[in-house]
């Protein structure tokens, strides 16, 4: 019998193939697109921390998305990975040193502002229609969500996908964290939350 970790890997690589097979310029068009969707169906309140992410791979590029939501008046912060299992979110200013974080991603220096997210864009390997996620495995966002849930903070979090990204079932594991918006070239979809 396959393991949900083991199915969760399988789910993972054939997501993260097909959008890799994506066309480099398409993907381009479809940030500045959803960049749009954003600034149109995505509500920030002046002065609001929203985590993004830098882009790896063949990632969406969120970066149109974050400063669409910065012209909104956001404050913009983003990943930094402090060891295996721990990122704190840093503060991301215009002008500001970016280093390199592994992974193939940068994130601001660690002499930026920590700051902890009220909305948080989410990036992710596959997901389904009840909003459940597959990451990439190593647990960041999940442990990052409880820390600020610890701190009797529940922000708002957007998974940020293909639409090629969607598998017909994540198996569910007590850990997850079910993400009941994702953002994909289809537009914002909101998941119900299950009873």
């Amino acid at each position: 019998m396959t393991s949900s970790r083991d199915l969760k890997r399988h789910l993972r690589k054939e997501a993260l193939a097909r959008r890799d097979a994506l066309d480099e310029f398409w993907r381009v068009e479809i940030a500045l697109e959803m960049a749009e969707t954003a600034r149109d169906e995505i509500a920030v309140e002046p002065g609001q921390i929203v985590s993004g992410f830098w882009p790896m791979r063949s990632e969406v590029d969120v970066r149109p998305l974050m400063f669409a939501l910065r012209e909104k008046g956001a404050r913009l912060c983003l990943p930094a990975i402090l060891d295996k299992s721990t990122i704190e979110f840093r503060e991301l200013v215009r002008g500001a040193p970016m280093v390199d974080m592994g992974f193939g991603t940068v994130g601001p220096h660690e002499e930026a502002e920590v700051l902890d997210p009220s909305m948080m864009l989410i990036p992710l390997a596959a997901f389904d229609a009840r909003g459940h996620r597959i990451g990439y495995g190593a647990g960041y966002y999940d442990r990052a969500i409880s820390r600020l849930a610890d701190k009797g903070l529940t922000p708002r979090l957007i998974g940020i996908a293909f639409d090629c990204q969607e598998v017909a079932m994540v198996p569910d594991e007590n850990h997850d964290v079910i993400i009941p918006e994702i953002l994909t070239e289809s537009g914002l979809r909101r998941f119900m939350p299950e009873l």
